[in-house]
């Protein structure tokens, strides 16, 4: 009997290690698959912030869509008819659109001014439009001016088509950036051309042409 005992305790005991052994890596695998789980992006997250996107930018048409265009009646300092320019909120900025005629052909600065006042000289337009206080020119490394924009080049006929975006100001009223402030806004055309760098003007010269936006 005792022989008997002797041969099964052995049997019982690799039984039991086999059994331990077969366990081990399952729980493993079990316990691997819950971290990777646990870490892995969710699928499902997907089309939610893809609706949310979805939803965001159709608000933002809405509220651009939702904005009227504004505009500004563009005249020389002798009192001559420049042209209209046409303000468009977008999703990207305010787009400026129009035609001047009459304009010394060549490079000119054209600028977003924050006073909406037009009487020649025109200095009456106060200075660049810059709310957020800052130096003038895109090549300033402390600019630039909400107001500053690339220049015109006018051709020998004197007549330019704008397209413009500026992405640093709104039509919306109420916001820091809004050209519909206190006081008003202006669009002013310089004699010469914007140097990008120079505070507070950009050496642009006198103000040729000028219309309140409104």
């Amino acid at each position: 009997m005792s022989h008997l005992i002797a041969i099964a305790a052995p049997v019982l005991l690799l039984a039991a290690t086999s059994a331990v052994a077969n366990e081990l890596p399952s729980r493993q695998l079990s316990e691997k698959s819950t971290i990777e789980s646990s870490t892995r992006p969710r699928s499902d997250l997907a089309p939610v912030k893809m609706a949310q996107r979805a939803k965001d930018t159709a608000a933002s048409k809405k509220s651009a869509a939702a904005t009227p265009p504004a505009t500004a009646d563009v005249k020389s300092a002798d009192g001559k008819d420049v042209g209209t320019v046409t303000l468009t909120q977008t999703r990207t900025g305010v787009r400026i659109t129009g035609s001047l005629k009459g304009l010394p052909p060549g490079e000119h600065a054209l600028h977003v001014h924050s006073v909406g006042k037009c009487e020649p000289p025109f200095t009456s337009a106060g200075p660049h439009f810059n709310p957020a206080q800052k130096k003038h020119g895109k090549l300033n490394p402390e600019g630039h001016h909400a107001g500053d924009m690339d220049n015109i080049t006018v051709p020998a006929s004197g007549n330019v088509a704008l397209k413009i975006v500026n992405p640093d100001i709104t039509l919306e009223k109420g916001k820091p950036n809004s050209v519909f402030q206190d006081g008003g806004t202006a669009v002013v055309v310089h004699a010469g051309k914007d140097d990008y760098t120079t505070d507070p003007a950009g050496n642009a010269g006198d103000r040729i042409a000028c219309g309140v936006v409104k």
